[in-house]
């Protein structure tokens, strides 16, 4: 298609590149931002296993350090890149990059959005952001239901600035090859797969152990059927990977669930599933979920509001009582007997996905809200 309008000049930031949704998120916005008309230059102030597929995303990338948490060289270095660049959005992806972006900024015309995307994990990120919320350009927030949990739940007051943006996923990479994968863990070729994608975090975010404790009696009813972890282990983590491993040992079902840490080959896991299980206490609008969707895996997903709201209250997902494993046991086995059920359910879901959660249509949204400020 023939560009007929300037490409807008972005500055896109994070802290660290770890695997996680909102970095994940940023990538496919990287990989795509040319394409749908942005003129990107990302800025990491951190490193992470993603820092190779960000460089080779291709947009304009530079590795800054941040030494202290608010880090007057590192504002100097993000003058530099706005001015030098003629950035005319800076978009913010925690409080700890909008703080450093907001005096980088002073006597520029460059703009800065703020994304939200769940949990606040201390005190001192609660103060930042609410000194920056009425103070930068706009709020984007993921989910109706994140934005209602930041104001009833912990006092966070946003205004006018503010616009819900769904997380999205770019389908071309979800391409991958089930087989492959599940030959590599050795699953027998009759087995049906279970799996939950997502980091064992040291804050109430991610609810693993319901997943264990649901297994024994899935396991006592189907006996081809196997469960995956997928996601590494925050530092402060450790006890709750390790009471998820004990529980499974402890019950005799160690040699059919498989604990695999952070993977780099997600597509190819979740073609491999038959069932994709996020049992969560905290979400704002997760990746995972969406591409368990577009990869037309069938969805059970915990009752948070989030989650409610990405599956339409469940007419798109199968819906347990959070914290409930004897409900959610009961759920797995349903699907997992019933082939027609699960391919009925993936369909449904794939289809709602694609015409809500696609990468285009995000950074459409974004450069309408780019514009309009």
């Amino acid at each position: 298609m023939l560009q007929t309008t300037p490409f807008m000049k972005v500055l896109y930031l994070l802290d660290s590149l770890g695997r996680g949704g909102a970095e994940v998120l940023a990538l496919d916005v990287c990989r795509n931002a040319r394409a749908n008309g942005l003129d990107l230059t990302f800025a990491a102030f951190g490193d992470g296993e993603l820092e190779t597929d960000f460089r080779r995303s291709g947009v304009d990338f530079v590795r800054l350090k941040r030494r202290l948490p608010v880090d007057l060289f590192l504002v100097n270095s993000l003058r530099k890149i706005i001015v030098r660049r003629e950035i005319k959005i800076i978009h913010a992806n925690q409080a700890v990059e909008a703080i450093h972006a907001y005096p980088a900024s002073f006597g520029t015309k460059a703009k800065i959005v703020l994304s939200h995307h769940g949990f606040v994990p201390d005190n001192k990120n609660l103060s930042a952001l609410k000194f920056l919320i009425p103070r930068v350009a706009a709020n984007v927030v993921v989910s109706r239901a994140l934005l209602e949990w930041y104001e009833t739940e912990i006092g966070l007051k946003f205004y006018g600035n503010t616009q819900i943006i769904y997380n999205s996923v770019d389908e071309k990479r979800l391409e991958g090859n089930g087989e492959r994968f599940s030959k590599e863990i050795g699953l027998p070729e009759n087995a049906l797969l279970l799996g939950m994608i997502g980091n064992f975090y040291r804050d109430p975010r991610k609810d693993q152990m319901t997943v264990c404790k649901s297994l024994p009696r899935v396991f006592a009813e189907i006996n081809n059927a196997h469960c995956i972890f997928v996601g590494k282990t925050e530092t402060g983590a450790e006890d709750k990977f390790q009471d998820c491993v004990d529980f499974c040992h402890e019950n005799n079902i160690s040699e059919r669930v498989h604990f695999l840490g952070a993977r780099g080959d997600v597509p190819d896991i979740l073609h491999a599933l038959d069932l994709f299980v996020l049992s969560s206490l905290h979400e704002g609008l997760p990746i995972a979920a969406i591409e368990a969707m577009l990869a037309r895996a069938p969805l059970i997903l915990s009752d948070i509001e989030p989650l409610l709201e990405i599956s339409q209250n469940g007419k798109y997902a199968e819906i347990f009582p959070v914290q409930n494993a004897e409900m959610l046991s009961e759920k797995i086995i349903k699907l997992l007997k019933d082939k027609n059920a699960r391919q009925n359910l993936a369909k449904r879901a794939f289809d709602y996905a694609t015409e809500n959660f696609t990468i285009e249509a995000h950074i459409e949204n974004l450069k309408k809200l780019y514009n309009s400020i």
